[in-house]
């Protein structure tokens, strides 16, 4: 929130491209307009942990936490084995999401991945999806949150970014100790392919949510620097209007 003050930004990139090269030129273009950096690094096909850390530097340069969407599921203890690997996540990552799928020892099996490198990191748990038929209900949303409000590693929670109701519920469920970011924002709130659905970004935040994460709408675009700073002067408004 320190970054987004400073940018008047509630945008995180979500940079989901396939080479290390094309990660660092795009955080070079929109890193002054954006708060936090969202990648997939298993869909990085030049991988190499040299080349990845061009990544963390530029990503730190422009003063980017660095958000790994992994979304872990599995228990406790191969989550904190899975944070090591080939990607070495534990190292780097300073934000992971995860499922509560498996139980609430996931978000201890994770926060023990930092520990091994002494370093701290932060959970943020999916409450909510955006995609069409997924099956995070009204239940198993209370059951993520439970966890979550009993956990210090958790910021917070994934909400979905495409239905401001939604938000406005998990934001009533959450109450103000932990944060909200929604995926499924676009200025051009059409429906996107395989079942993903879009929000206005201002509408996601008037609803309740901390940031907005947007990927193919900058990144996407043929001027990625116009957009994301669309993006922030949206989210920065609305933040100012709520």
């Amino acid at each position: 929130m320190e970054t987004a003050s400073e940018k008047e930004s509630l945008v995180v990139l979500a940079a989901d491209l396939s080479t290390t090269g094309e990660l660092v030129r795009l955080i070079d273009l929109v890193g002054p307009h954006i708060a936090a950096l969202k990648t997939h690094v298993d869909m990085v096909e030049d991988f190499s942990g040299d080349s990845w850390q061009e990544v963390v530097k530029a990503a730190q340069s422009h003063d980017l936490m660095l958000f790994e969407d992994r979304k872990f599921a599995d228990i406790g203890k191969v989550s904190q084995t899975q944070m090591g690997g080939v990607y070495d996540i534990r190292s780097w990552a300073d934000i992971v999401t995860a499922h509560r799928v498996s139980g609430p020892d996931i978000v201890d099996g994770i926060a023990a991945g930092w520990d091994e490198v002494q370093r701290i990191g932060g959970v943020f748990l999916l409450a909510q999806m955006s995609s069409r038929g997924n099956l995070l209900t009204g239940g198993y949303t209370d059951e993520t949150i439970a966890t979550g409000a009993a956990s210090p590693h958790v910021l917070g929670y994934i909400g979905n970014g495409s239905s401001p109701d939604d938000i406005s519920s998990l934001r009533e469920k959450v109450g103000e100790g932990k944060m909200i970011w929604t995926p499924g924002v676009n200025l051009s709130a059409e429906e996107g392919a395989l079942g993903q659905r879009y929000g206005h970004p201002s509408d996601a935040i008037k609803a309740g949510s901390d940031a907005v994460i947007v990927g193919s709408g900058i990144h996407g675009t043929a001027d990625p620097a116009a957009a994301a700073r669309a993006y922030a002067e949206a989210t920065w408004s609305a933040l100012s209007g709520r």
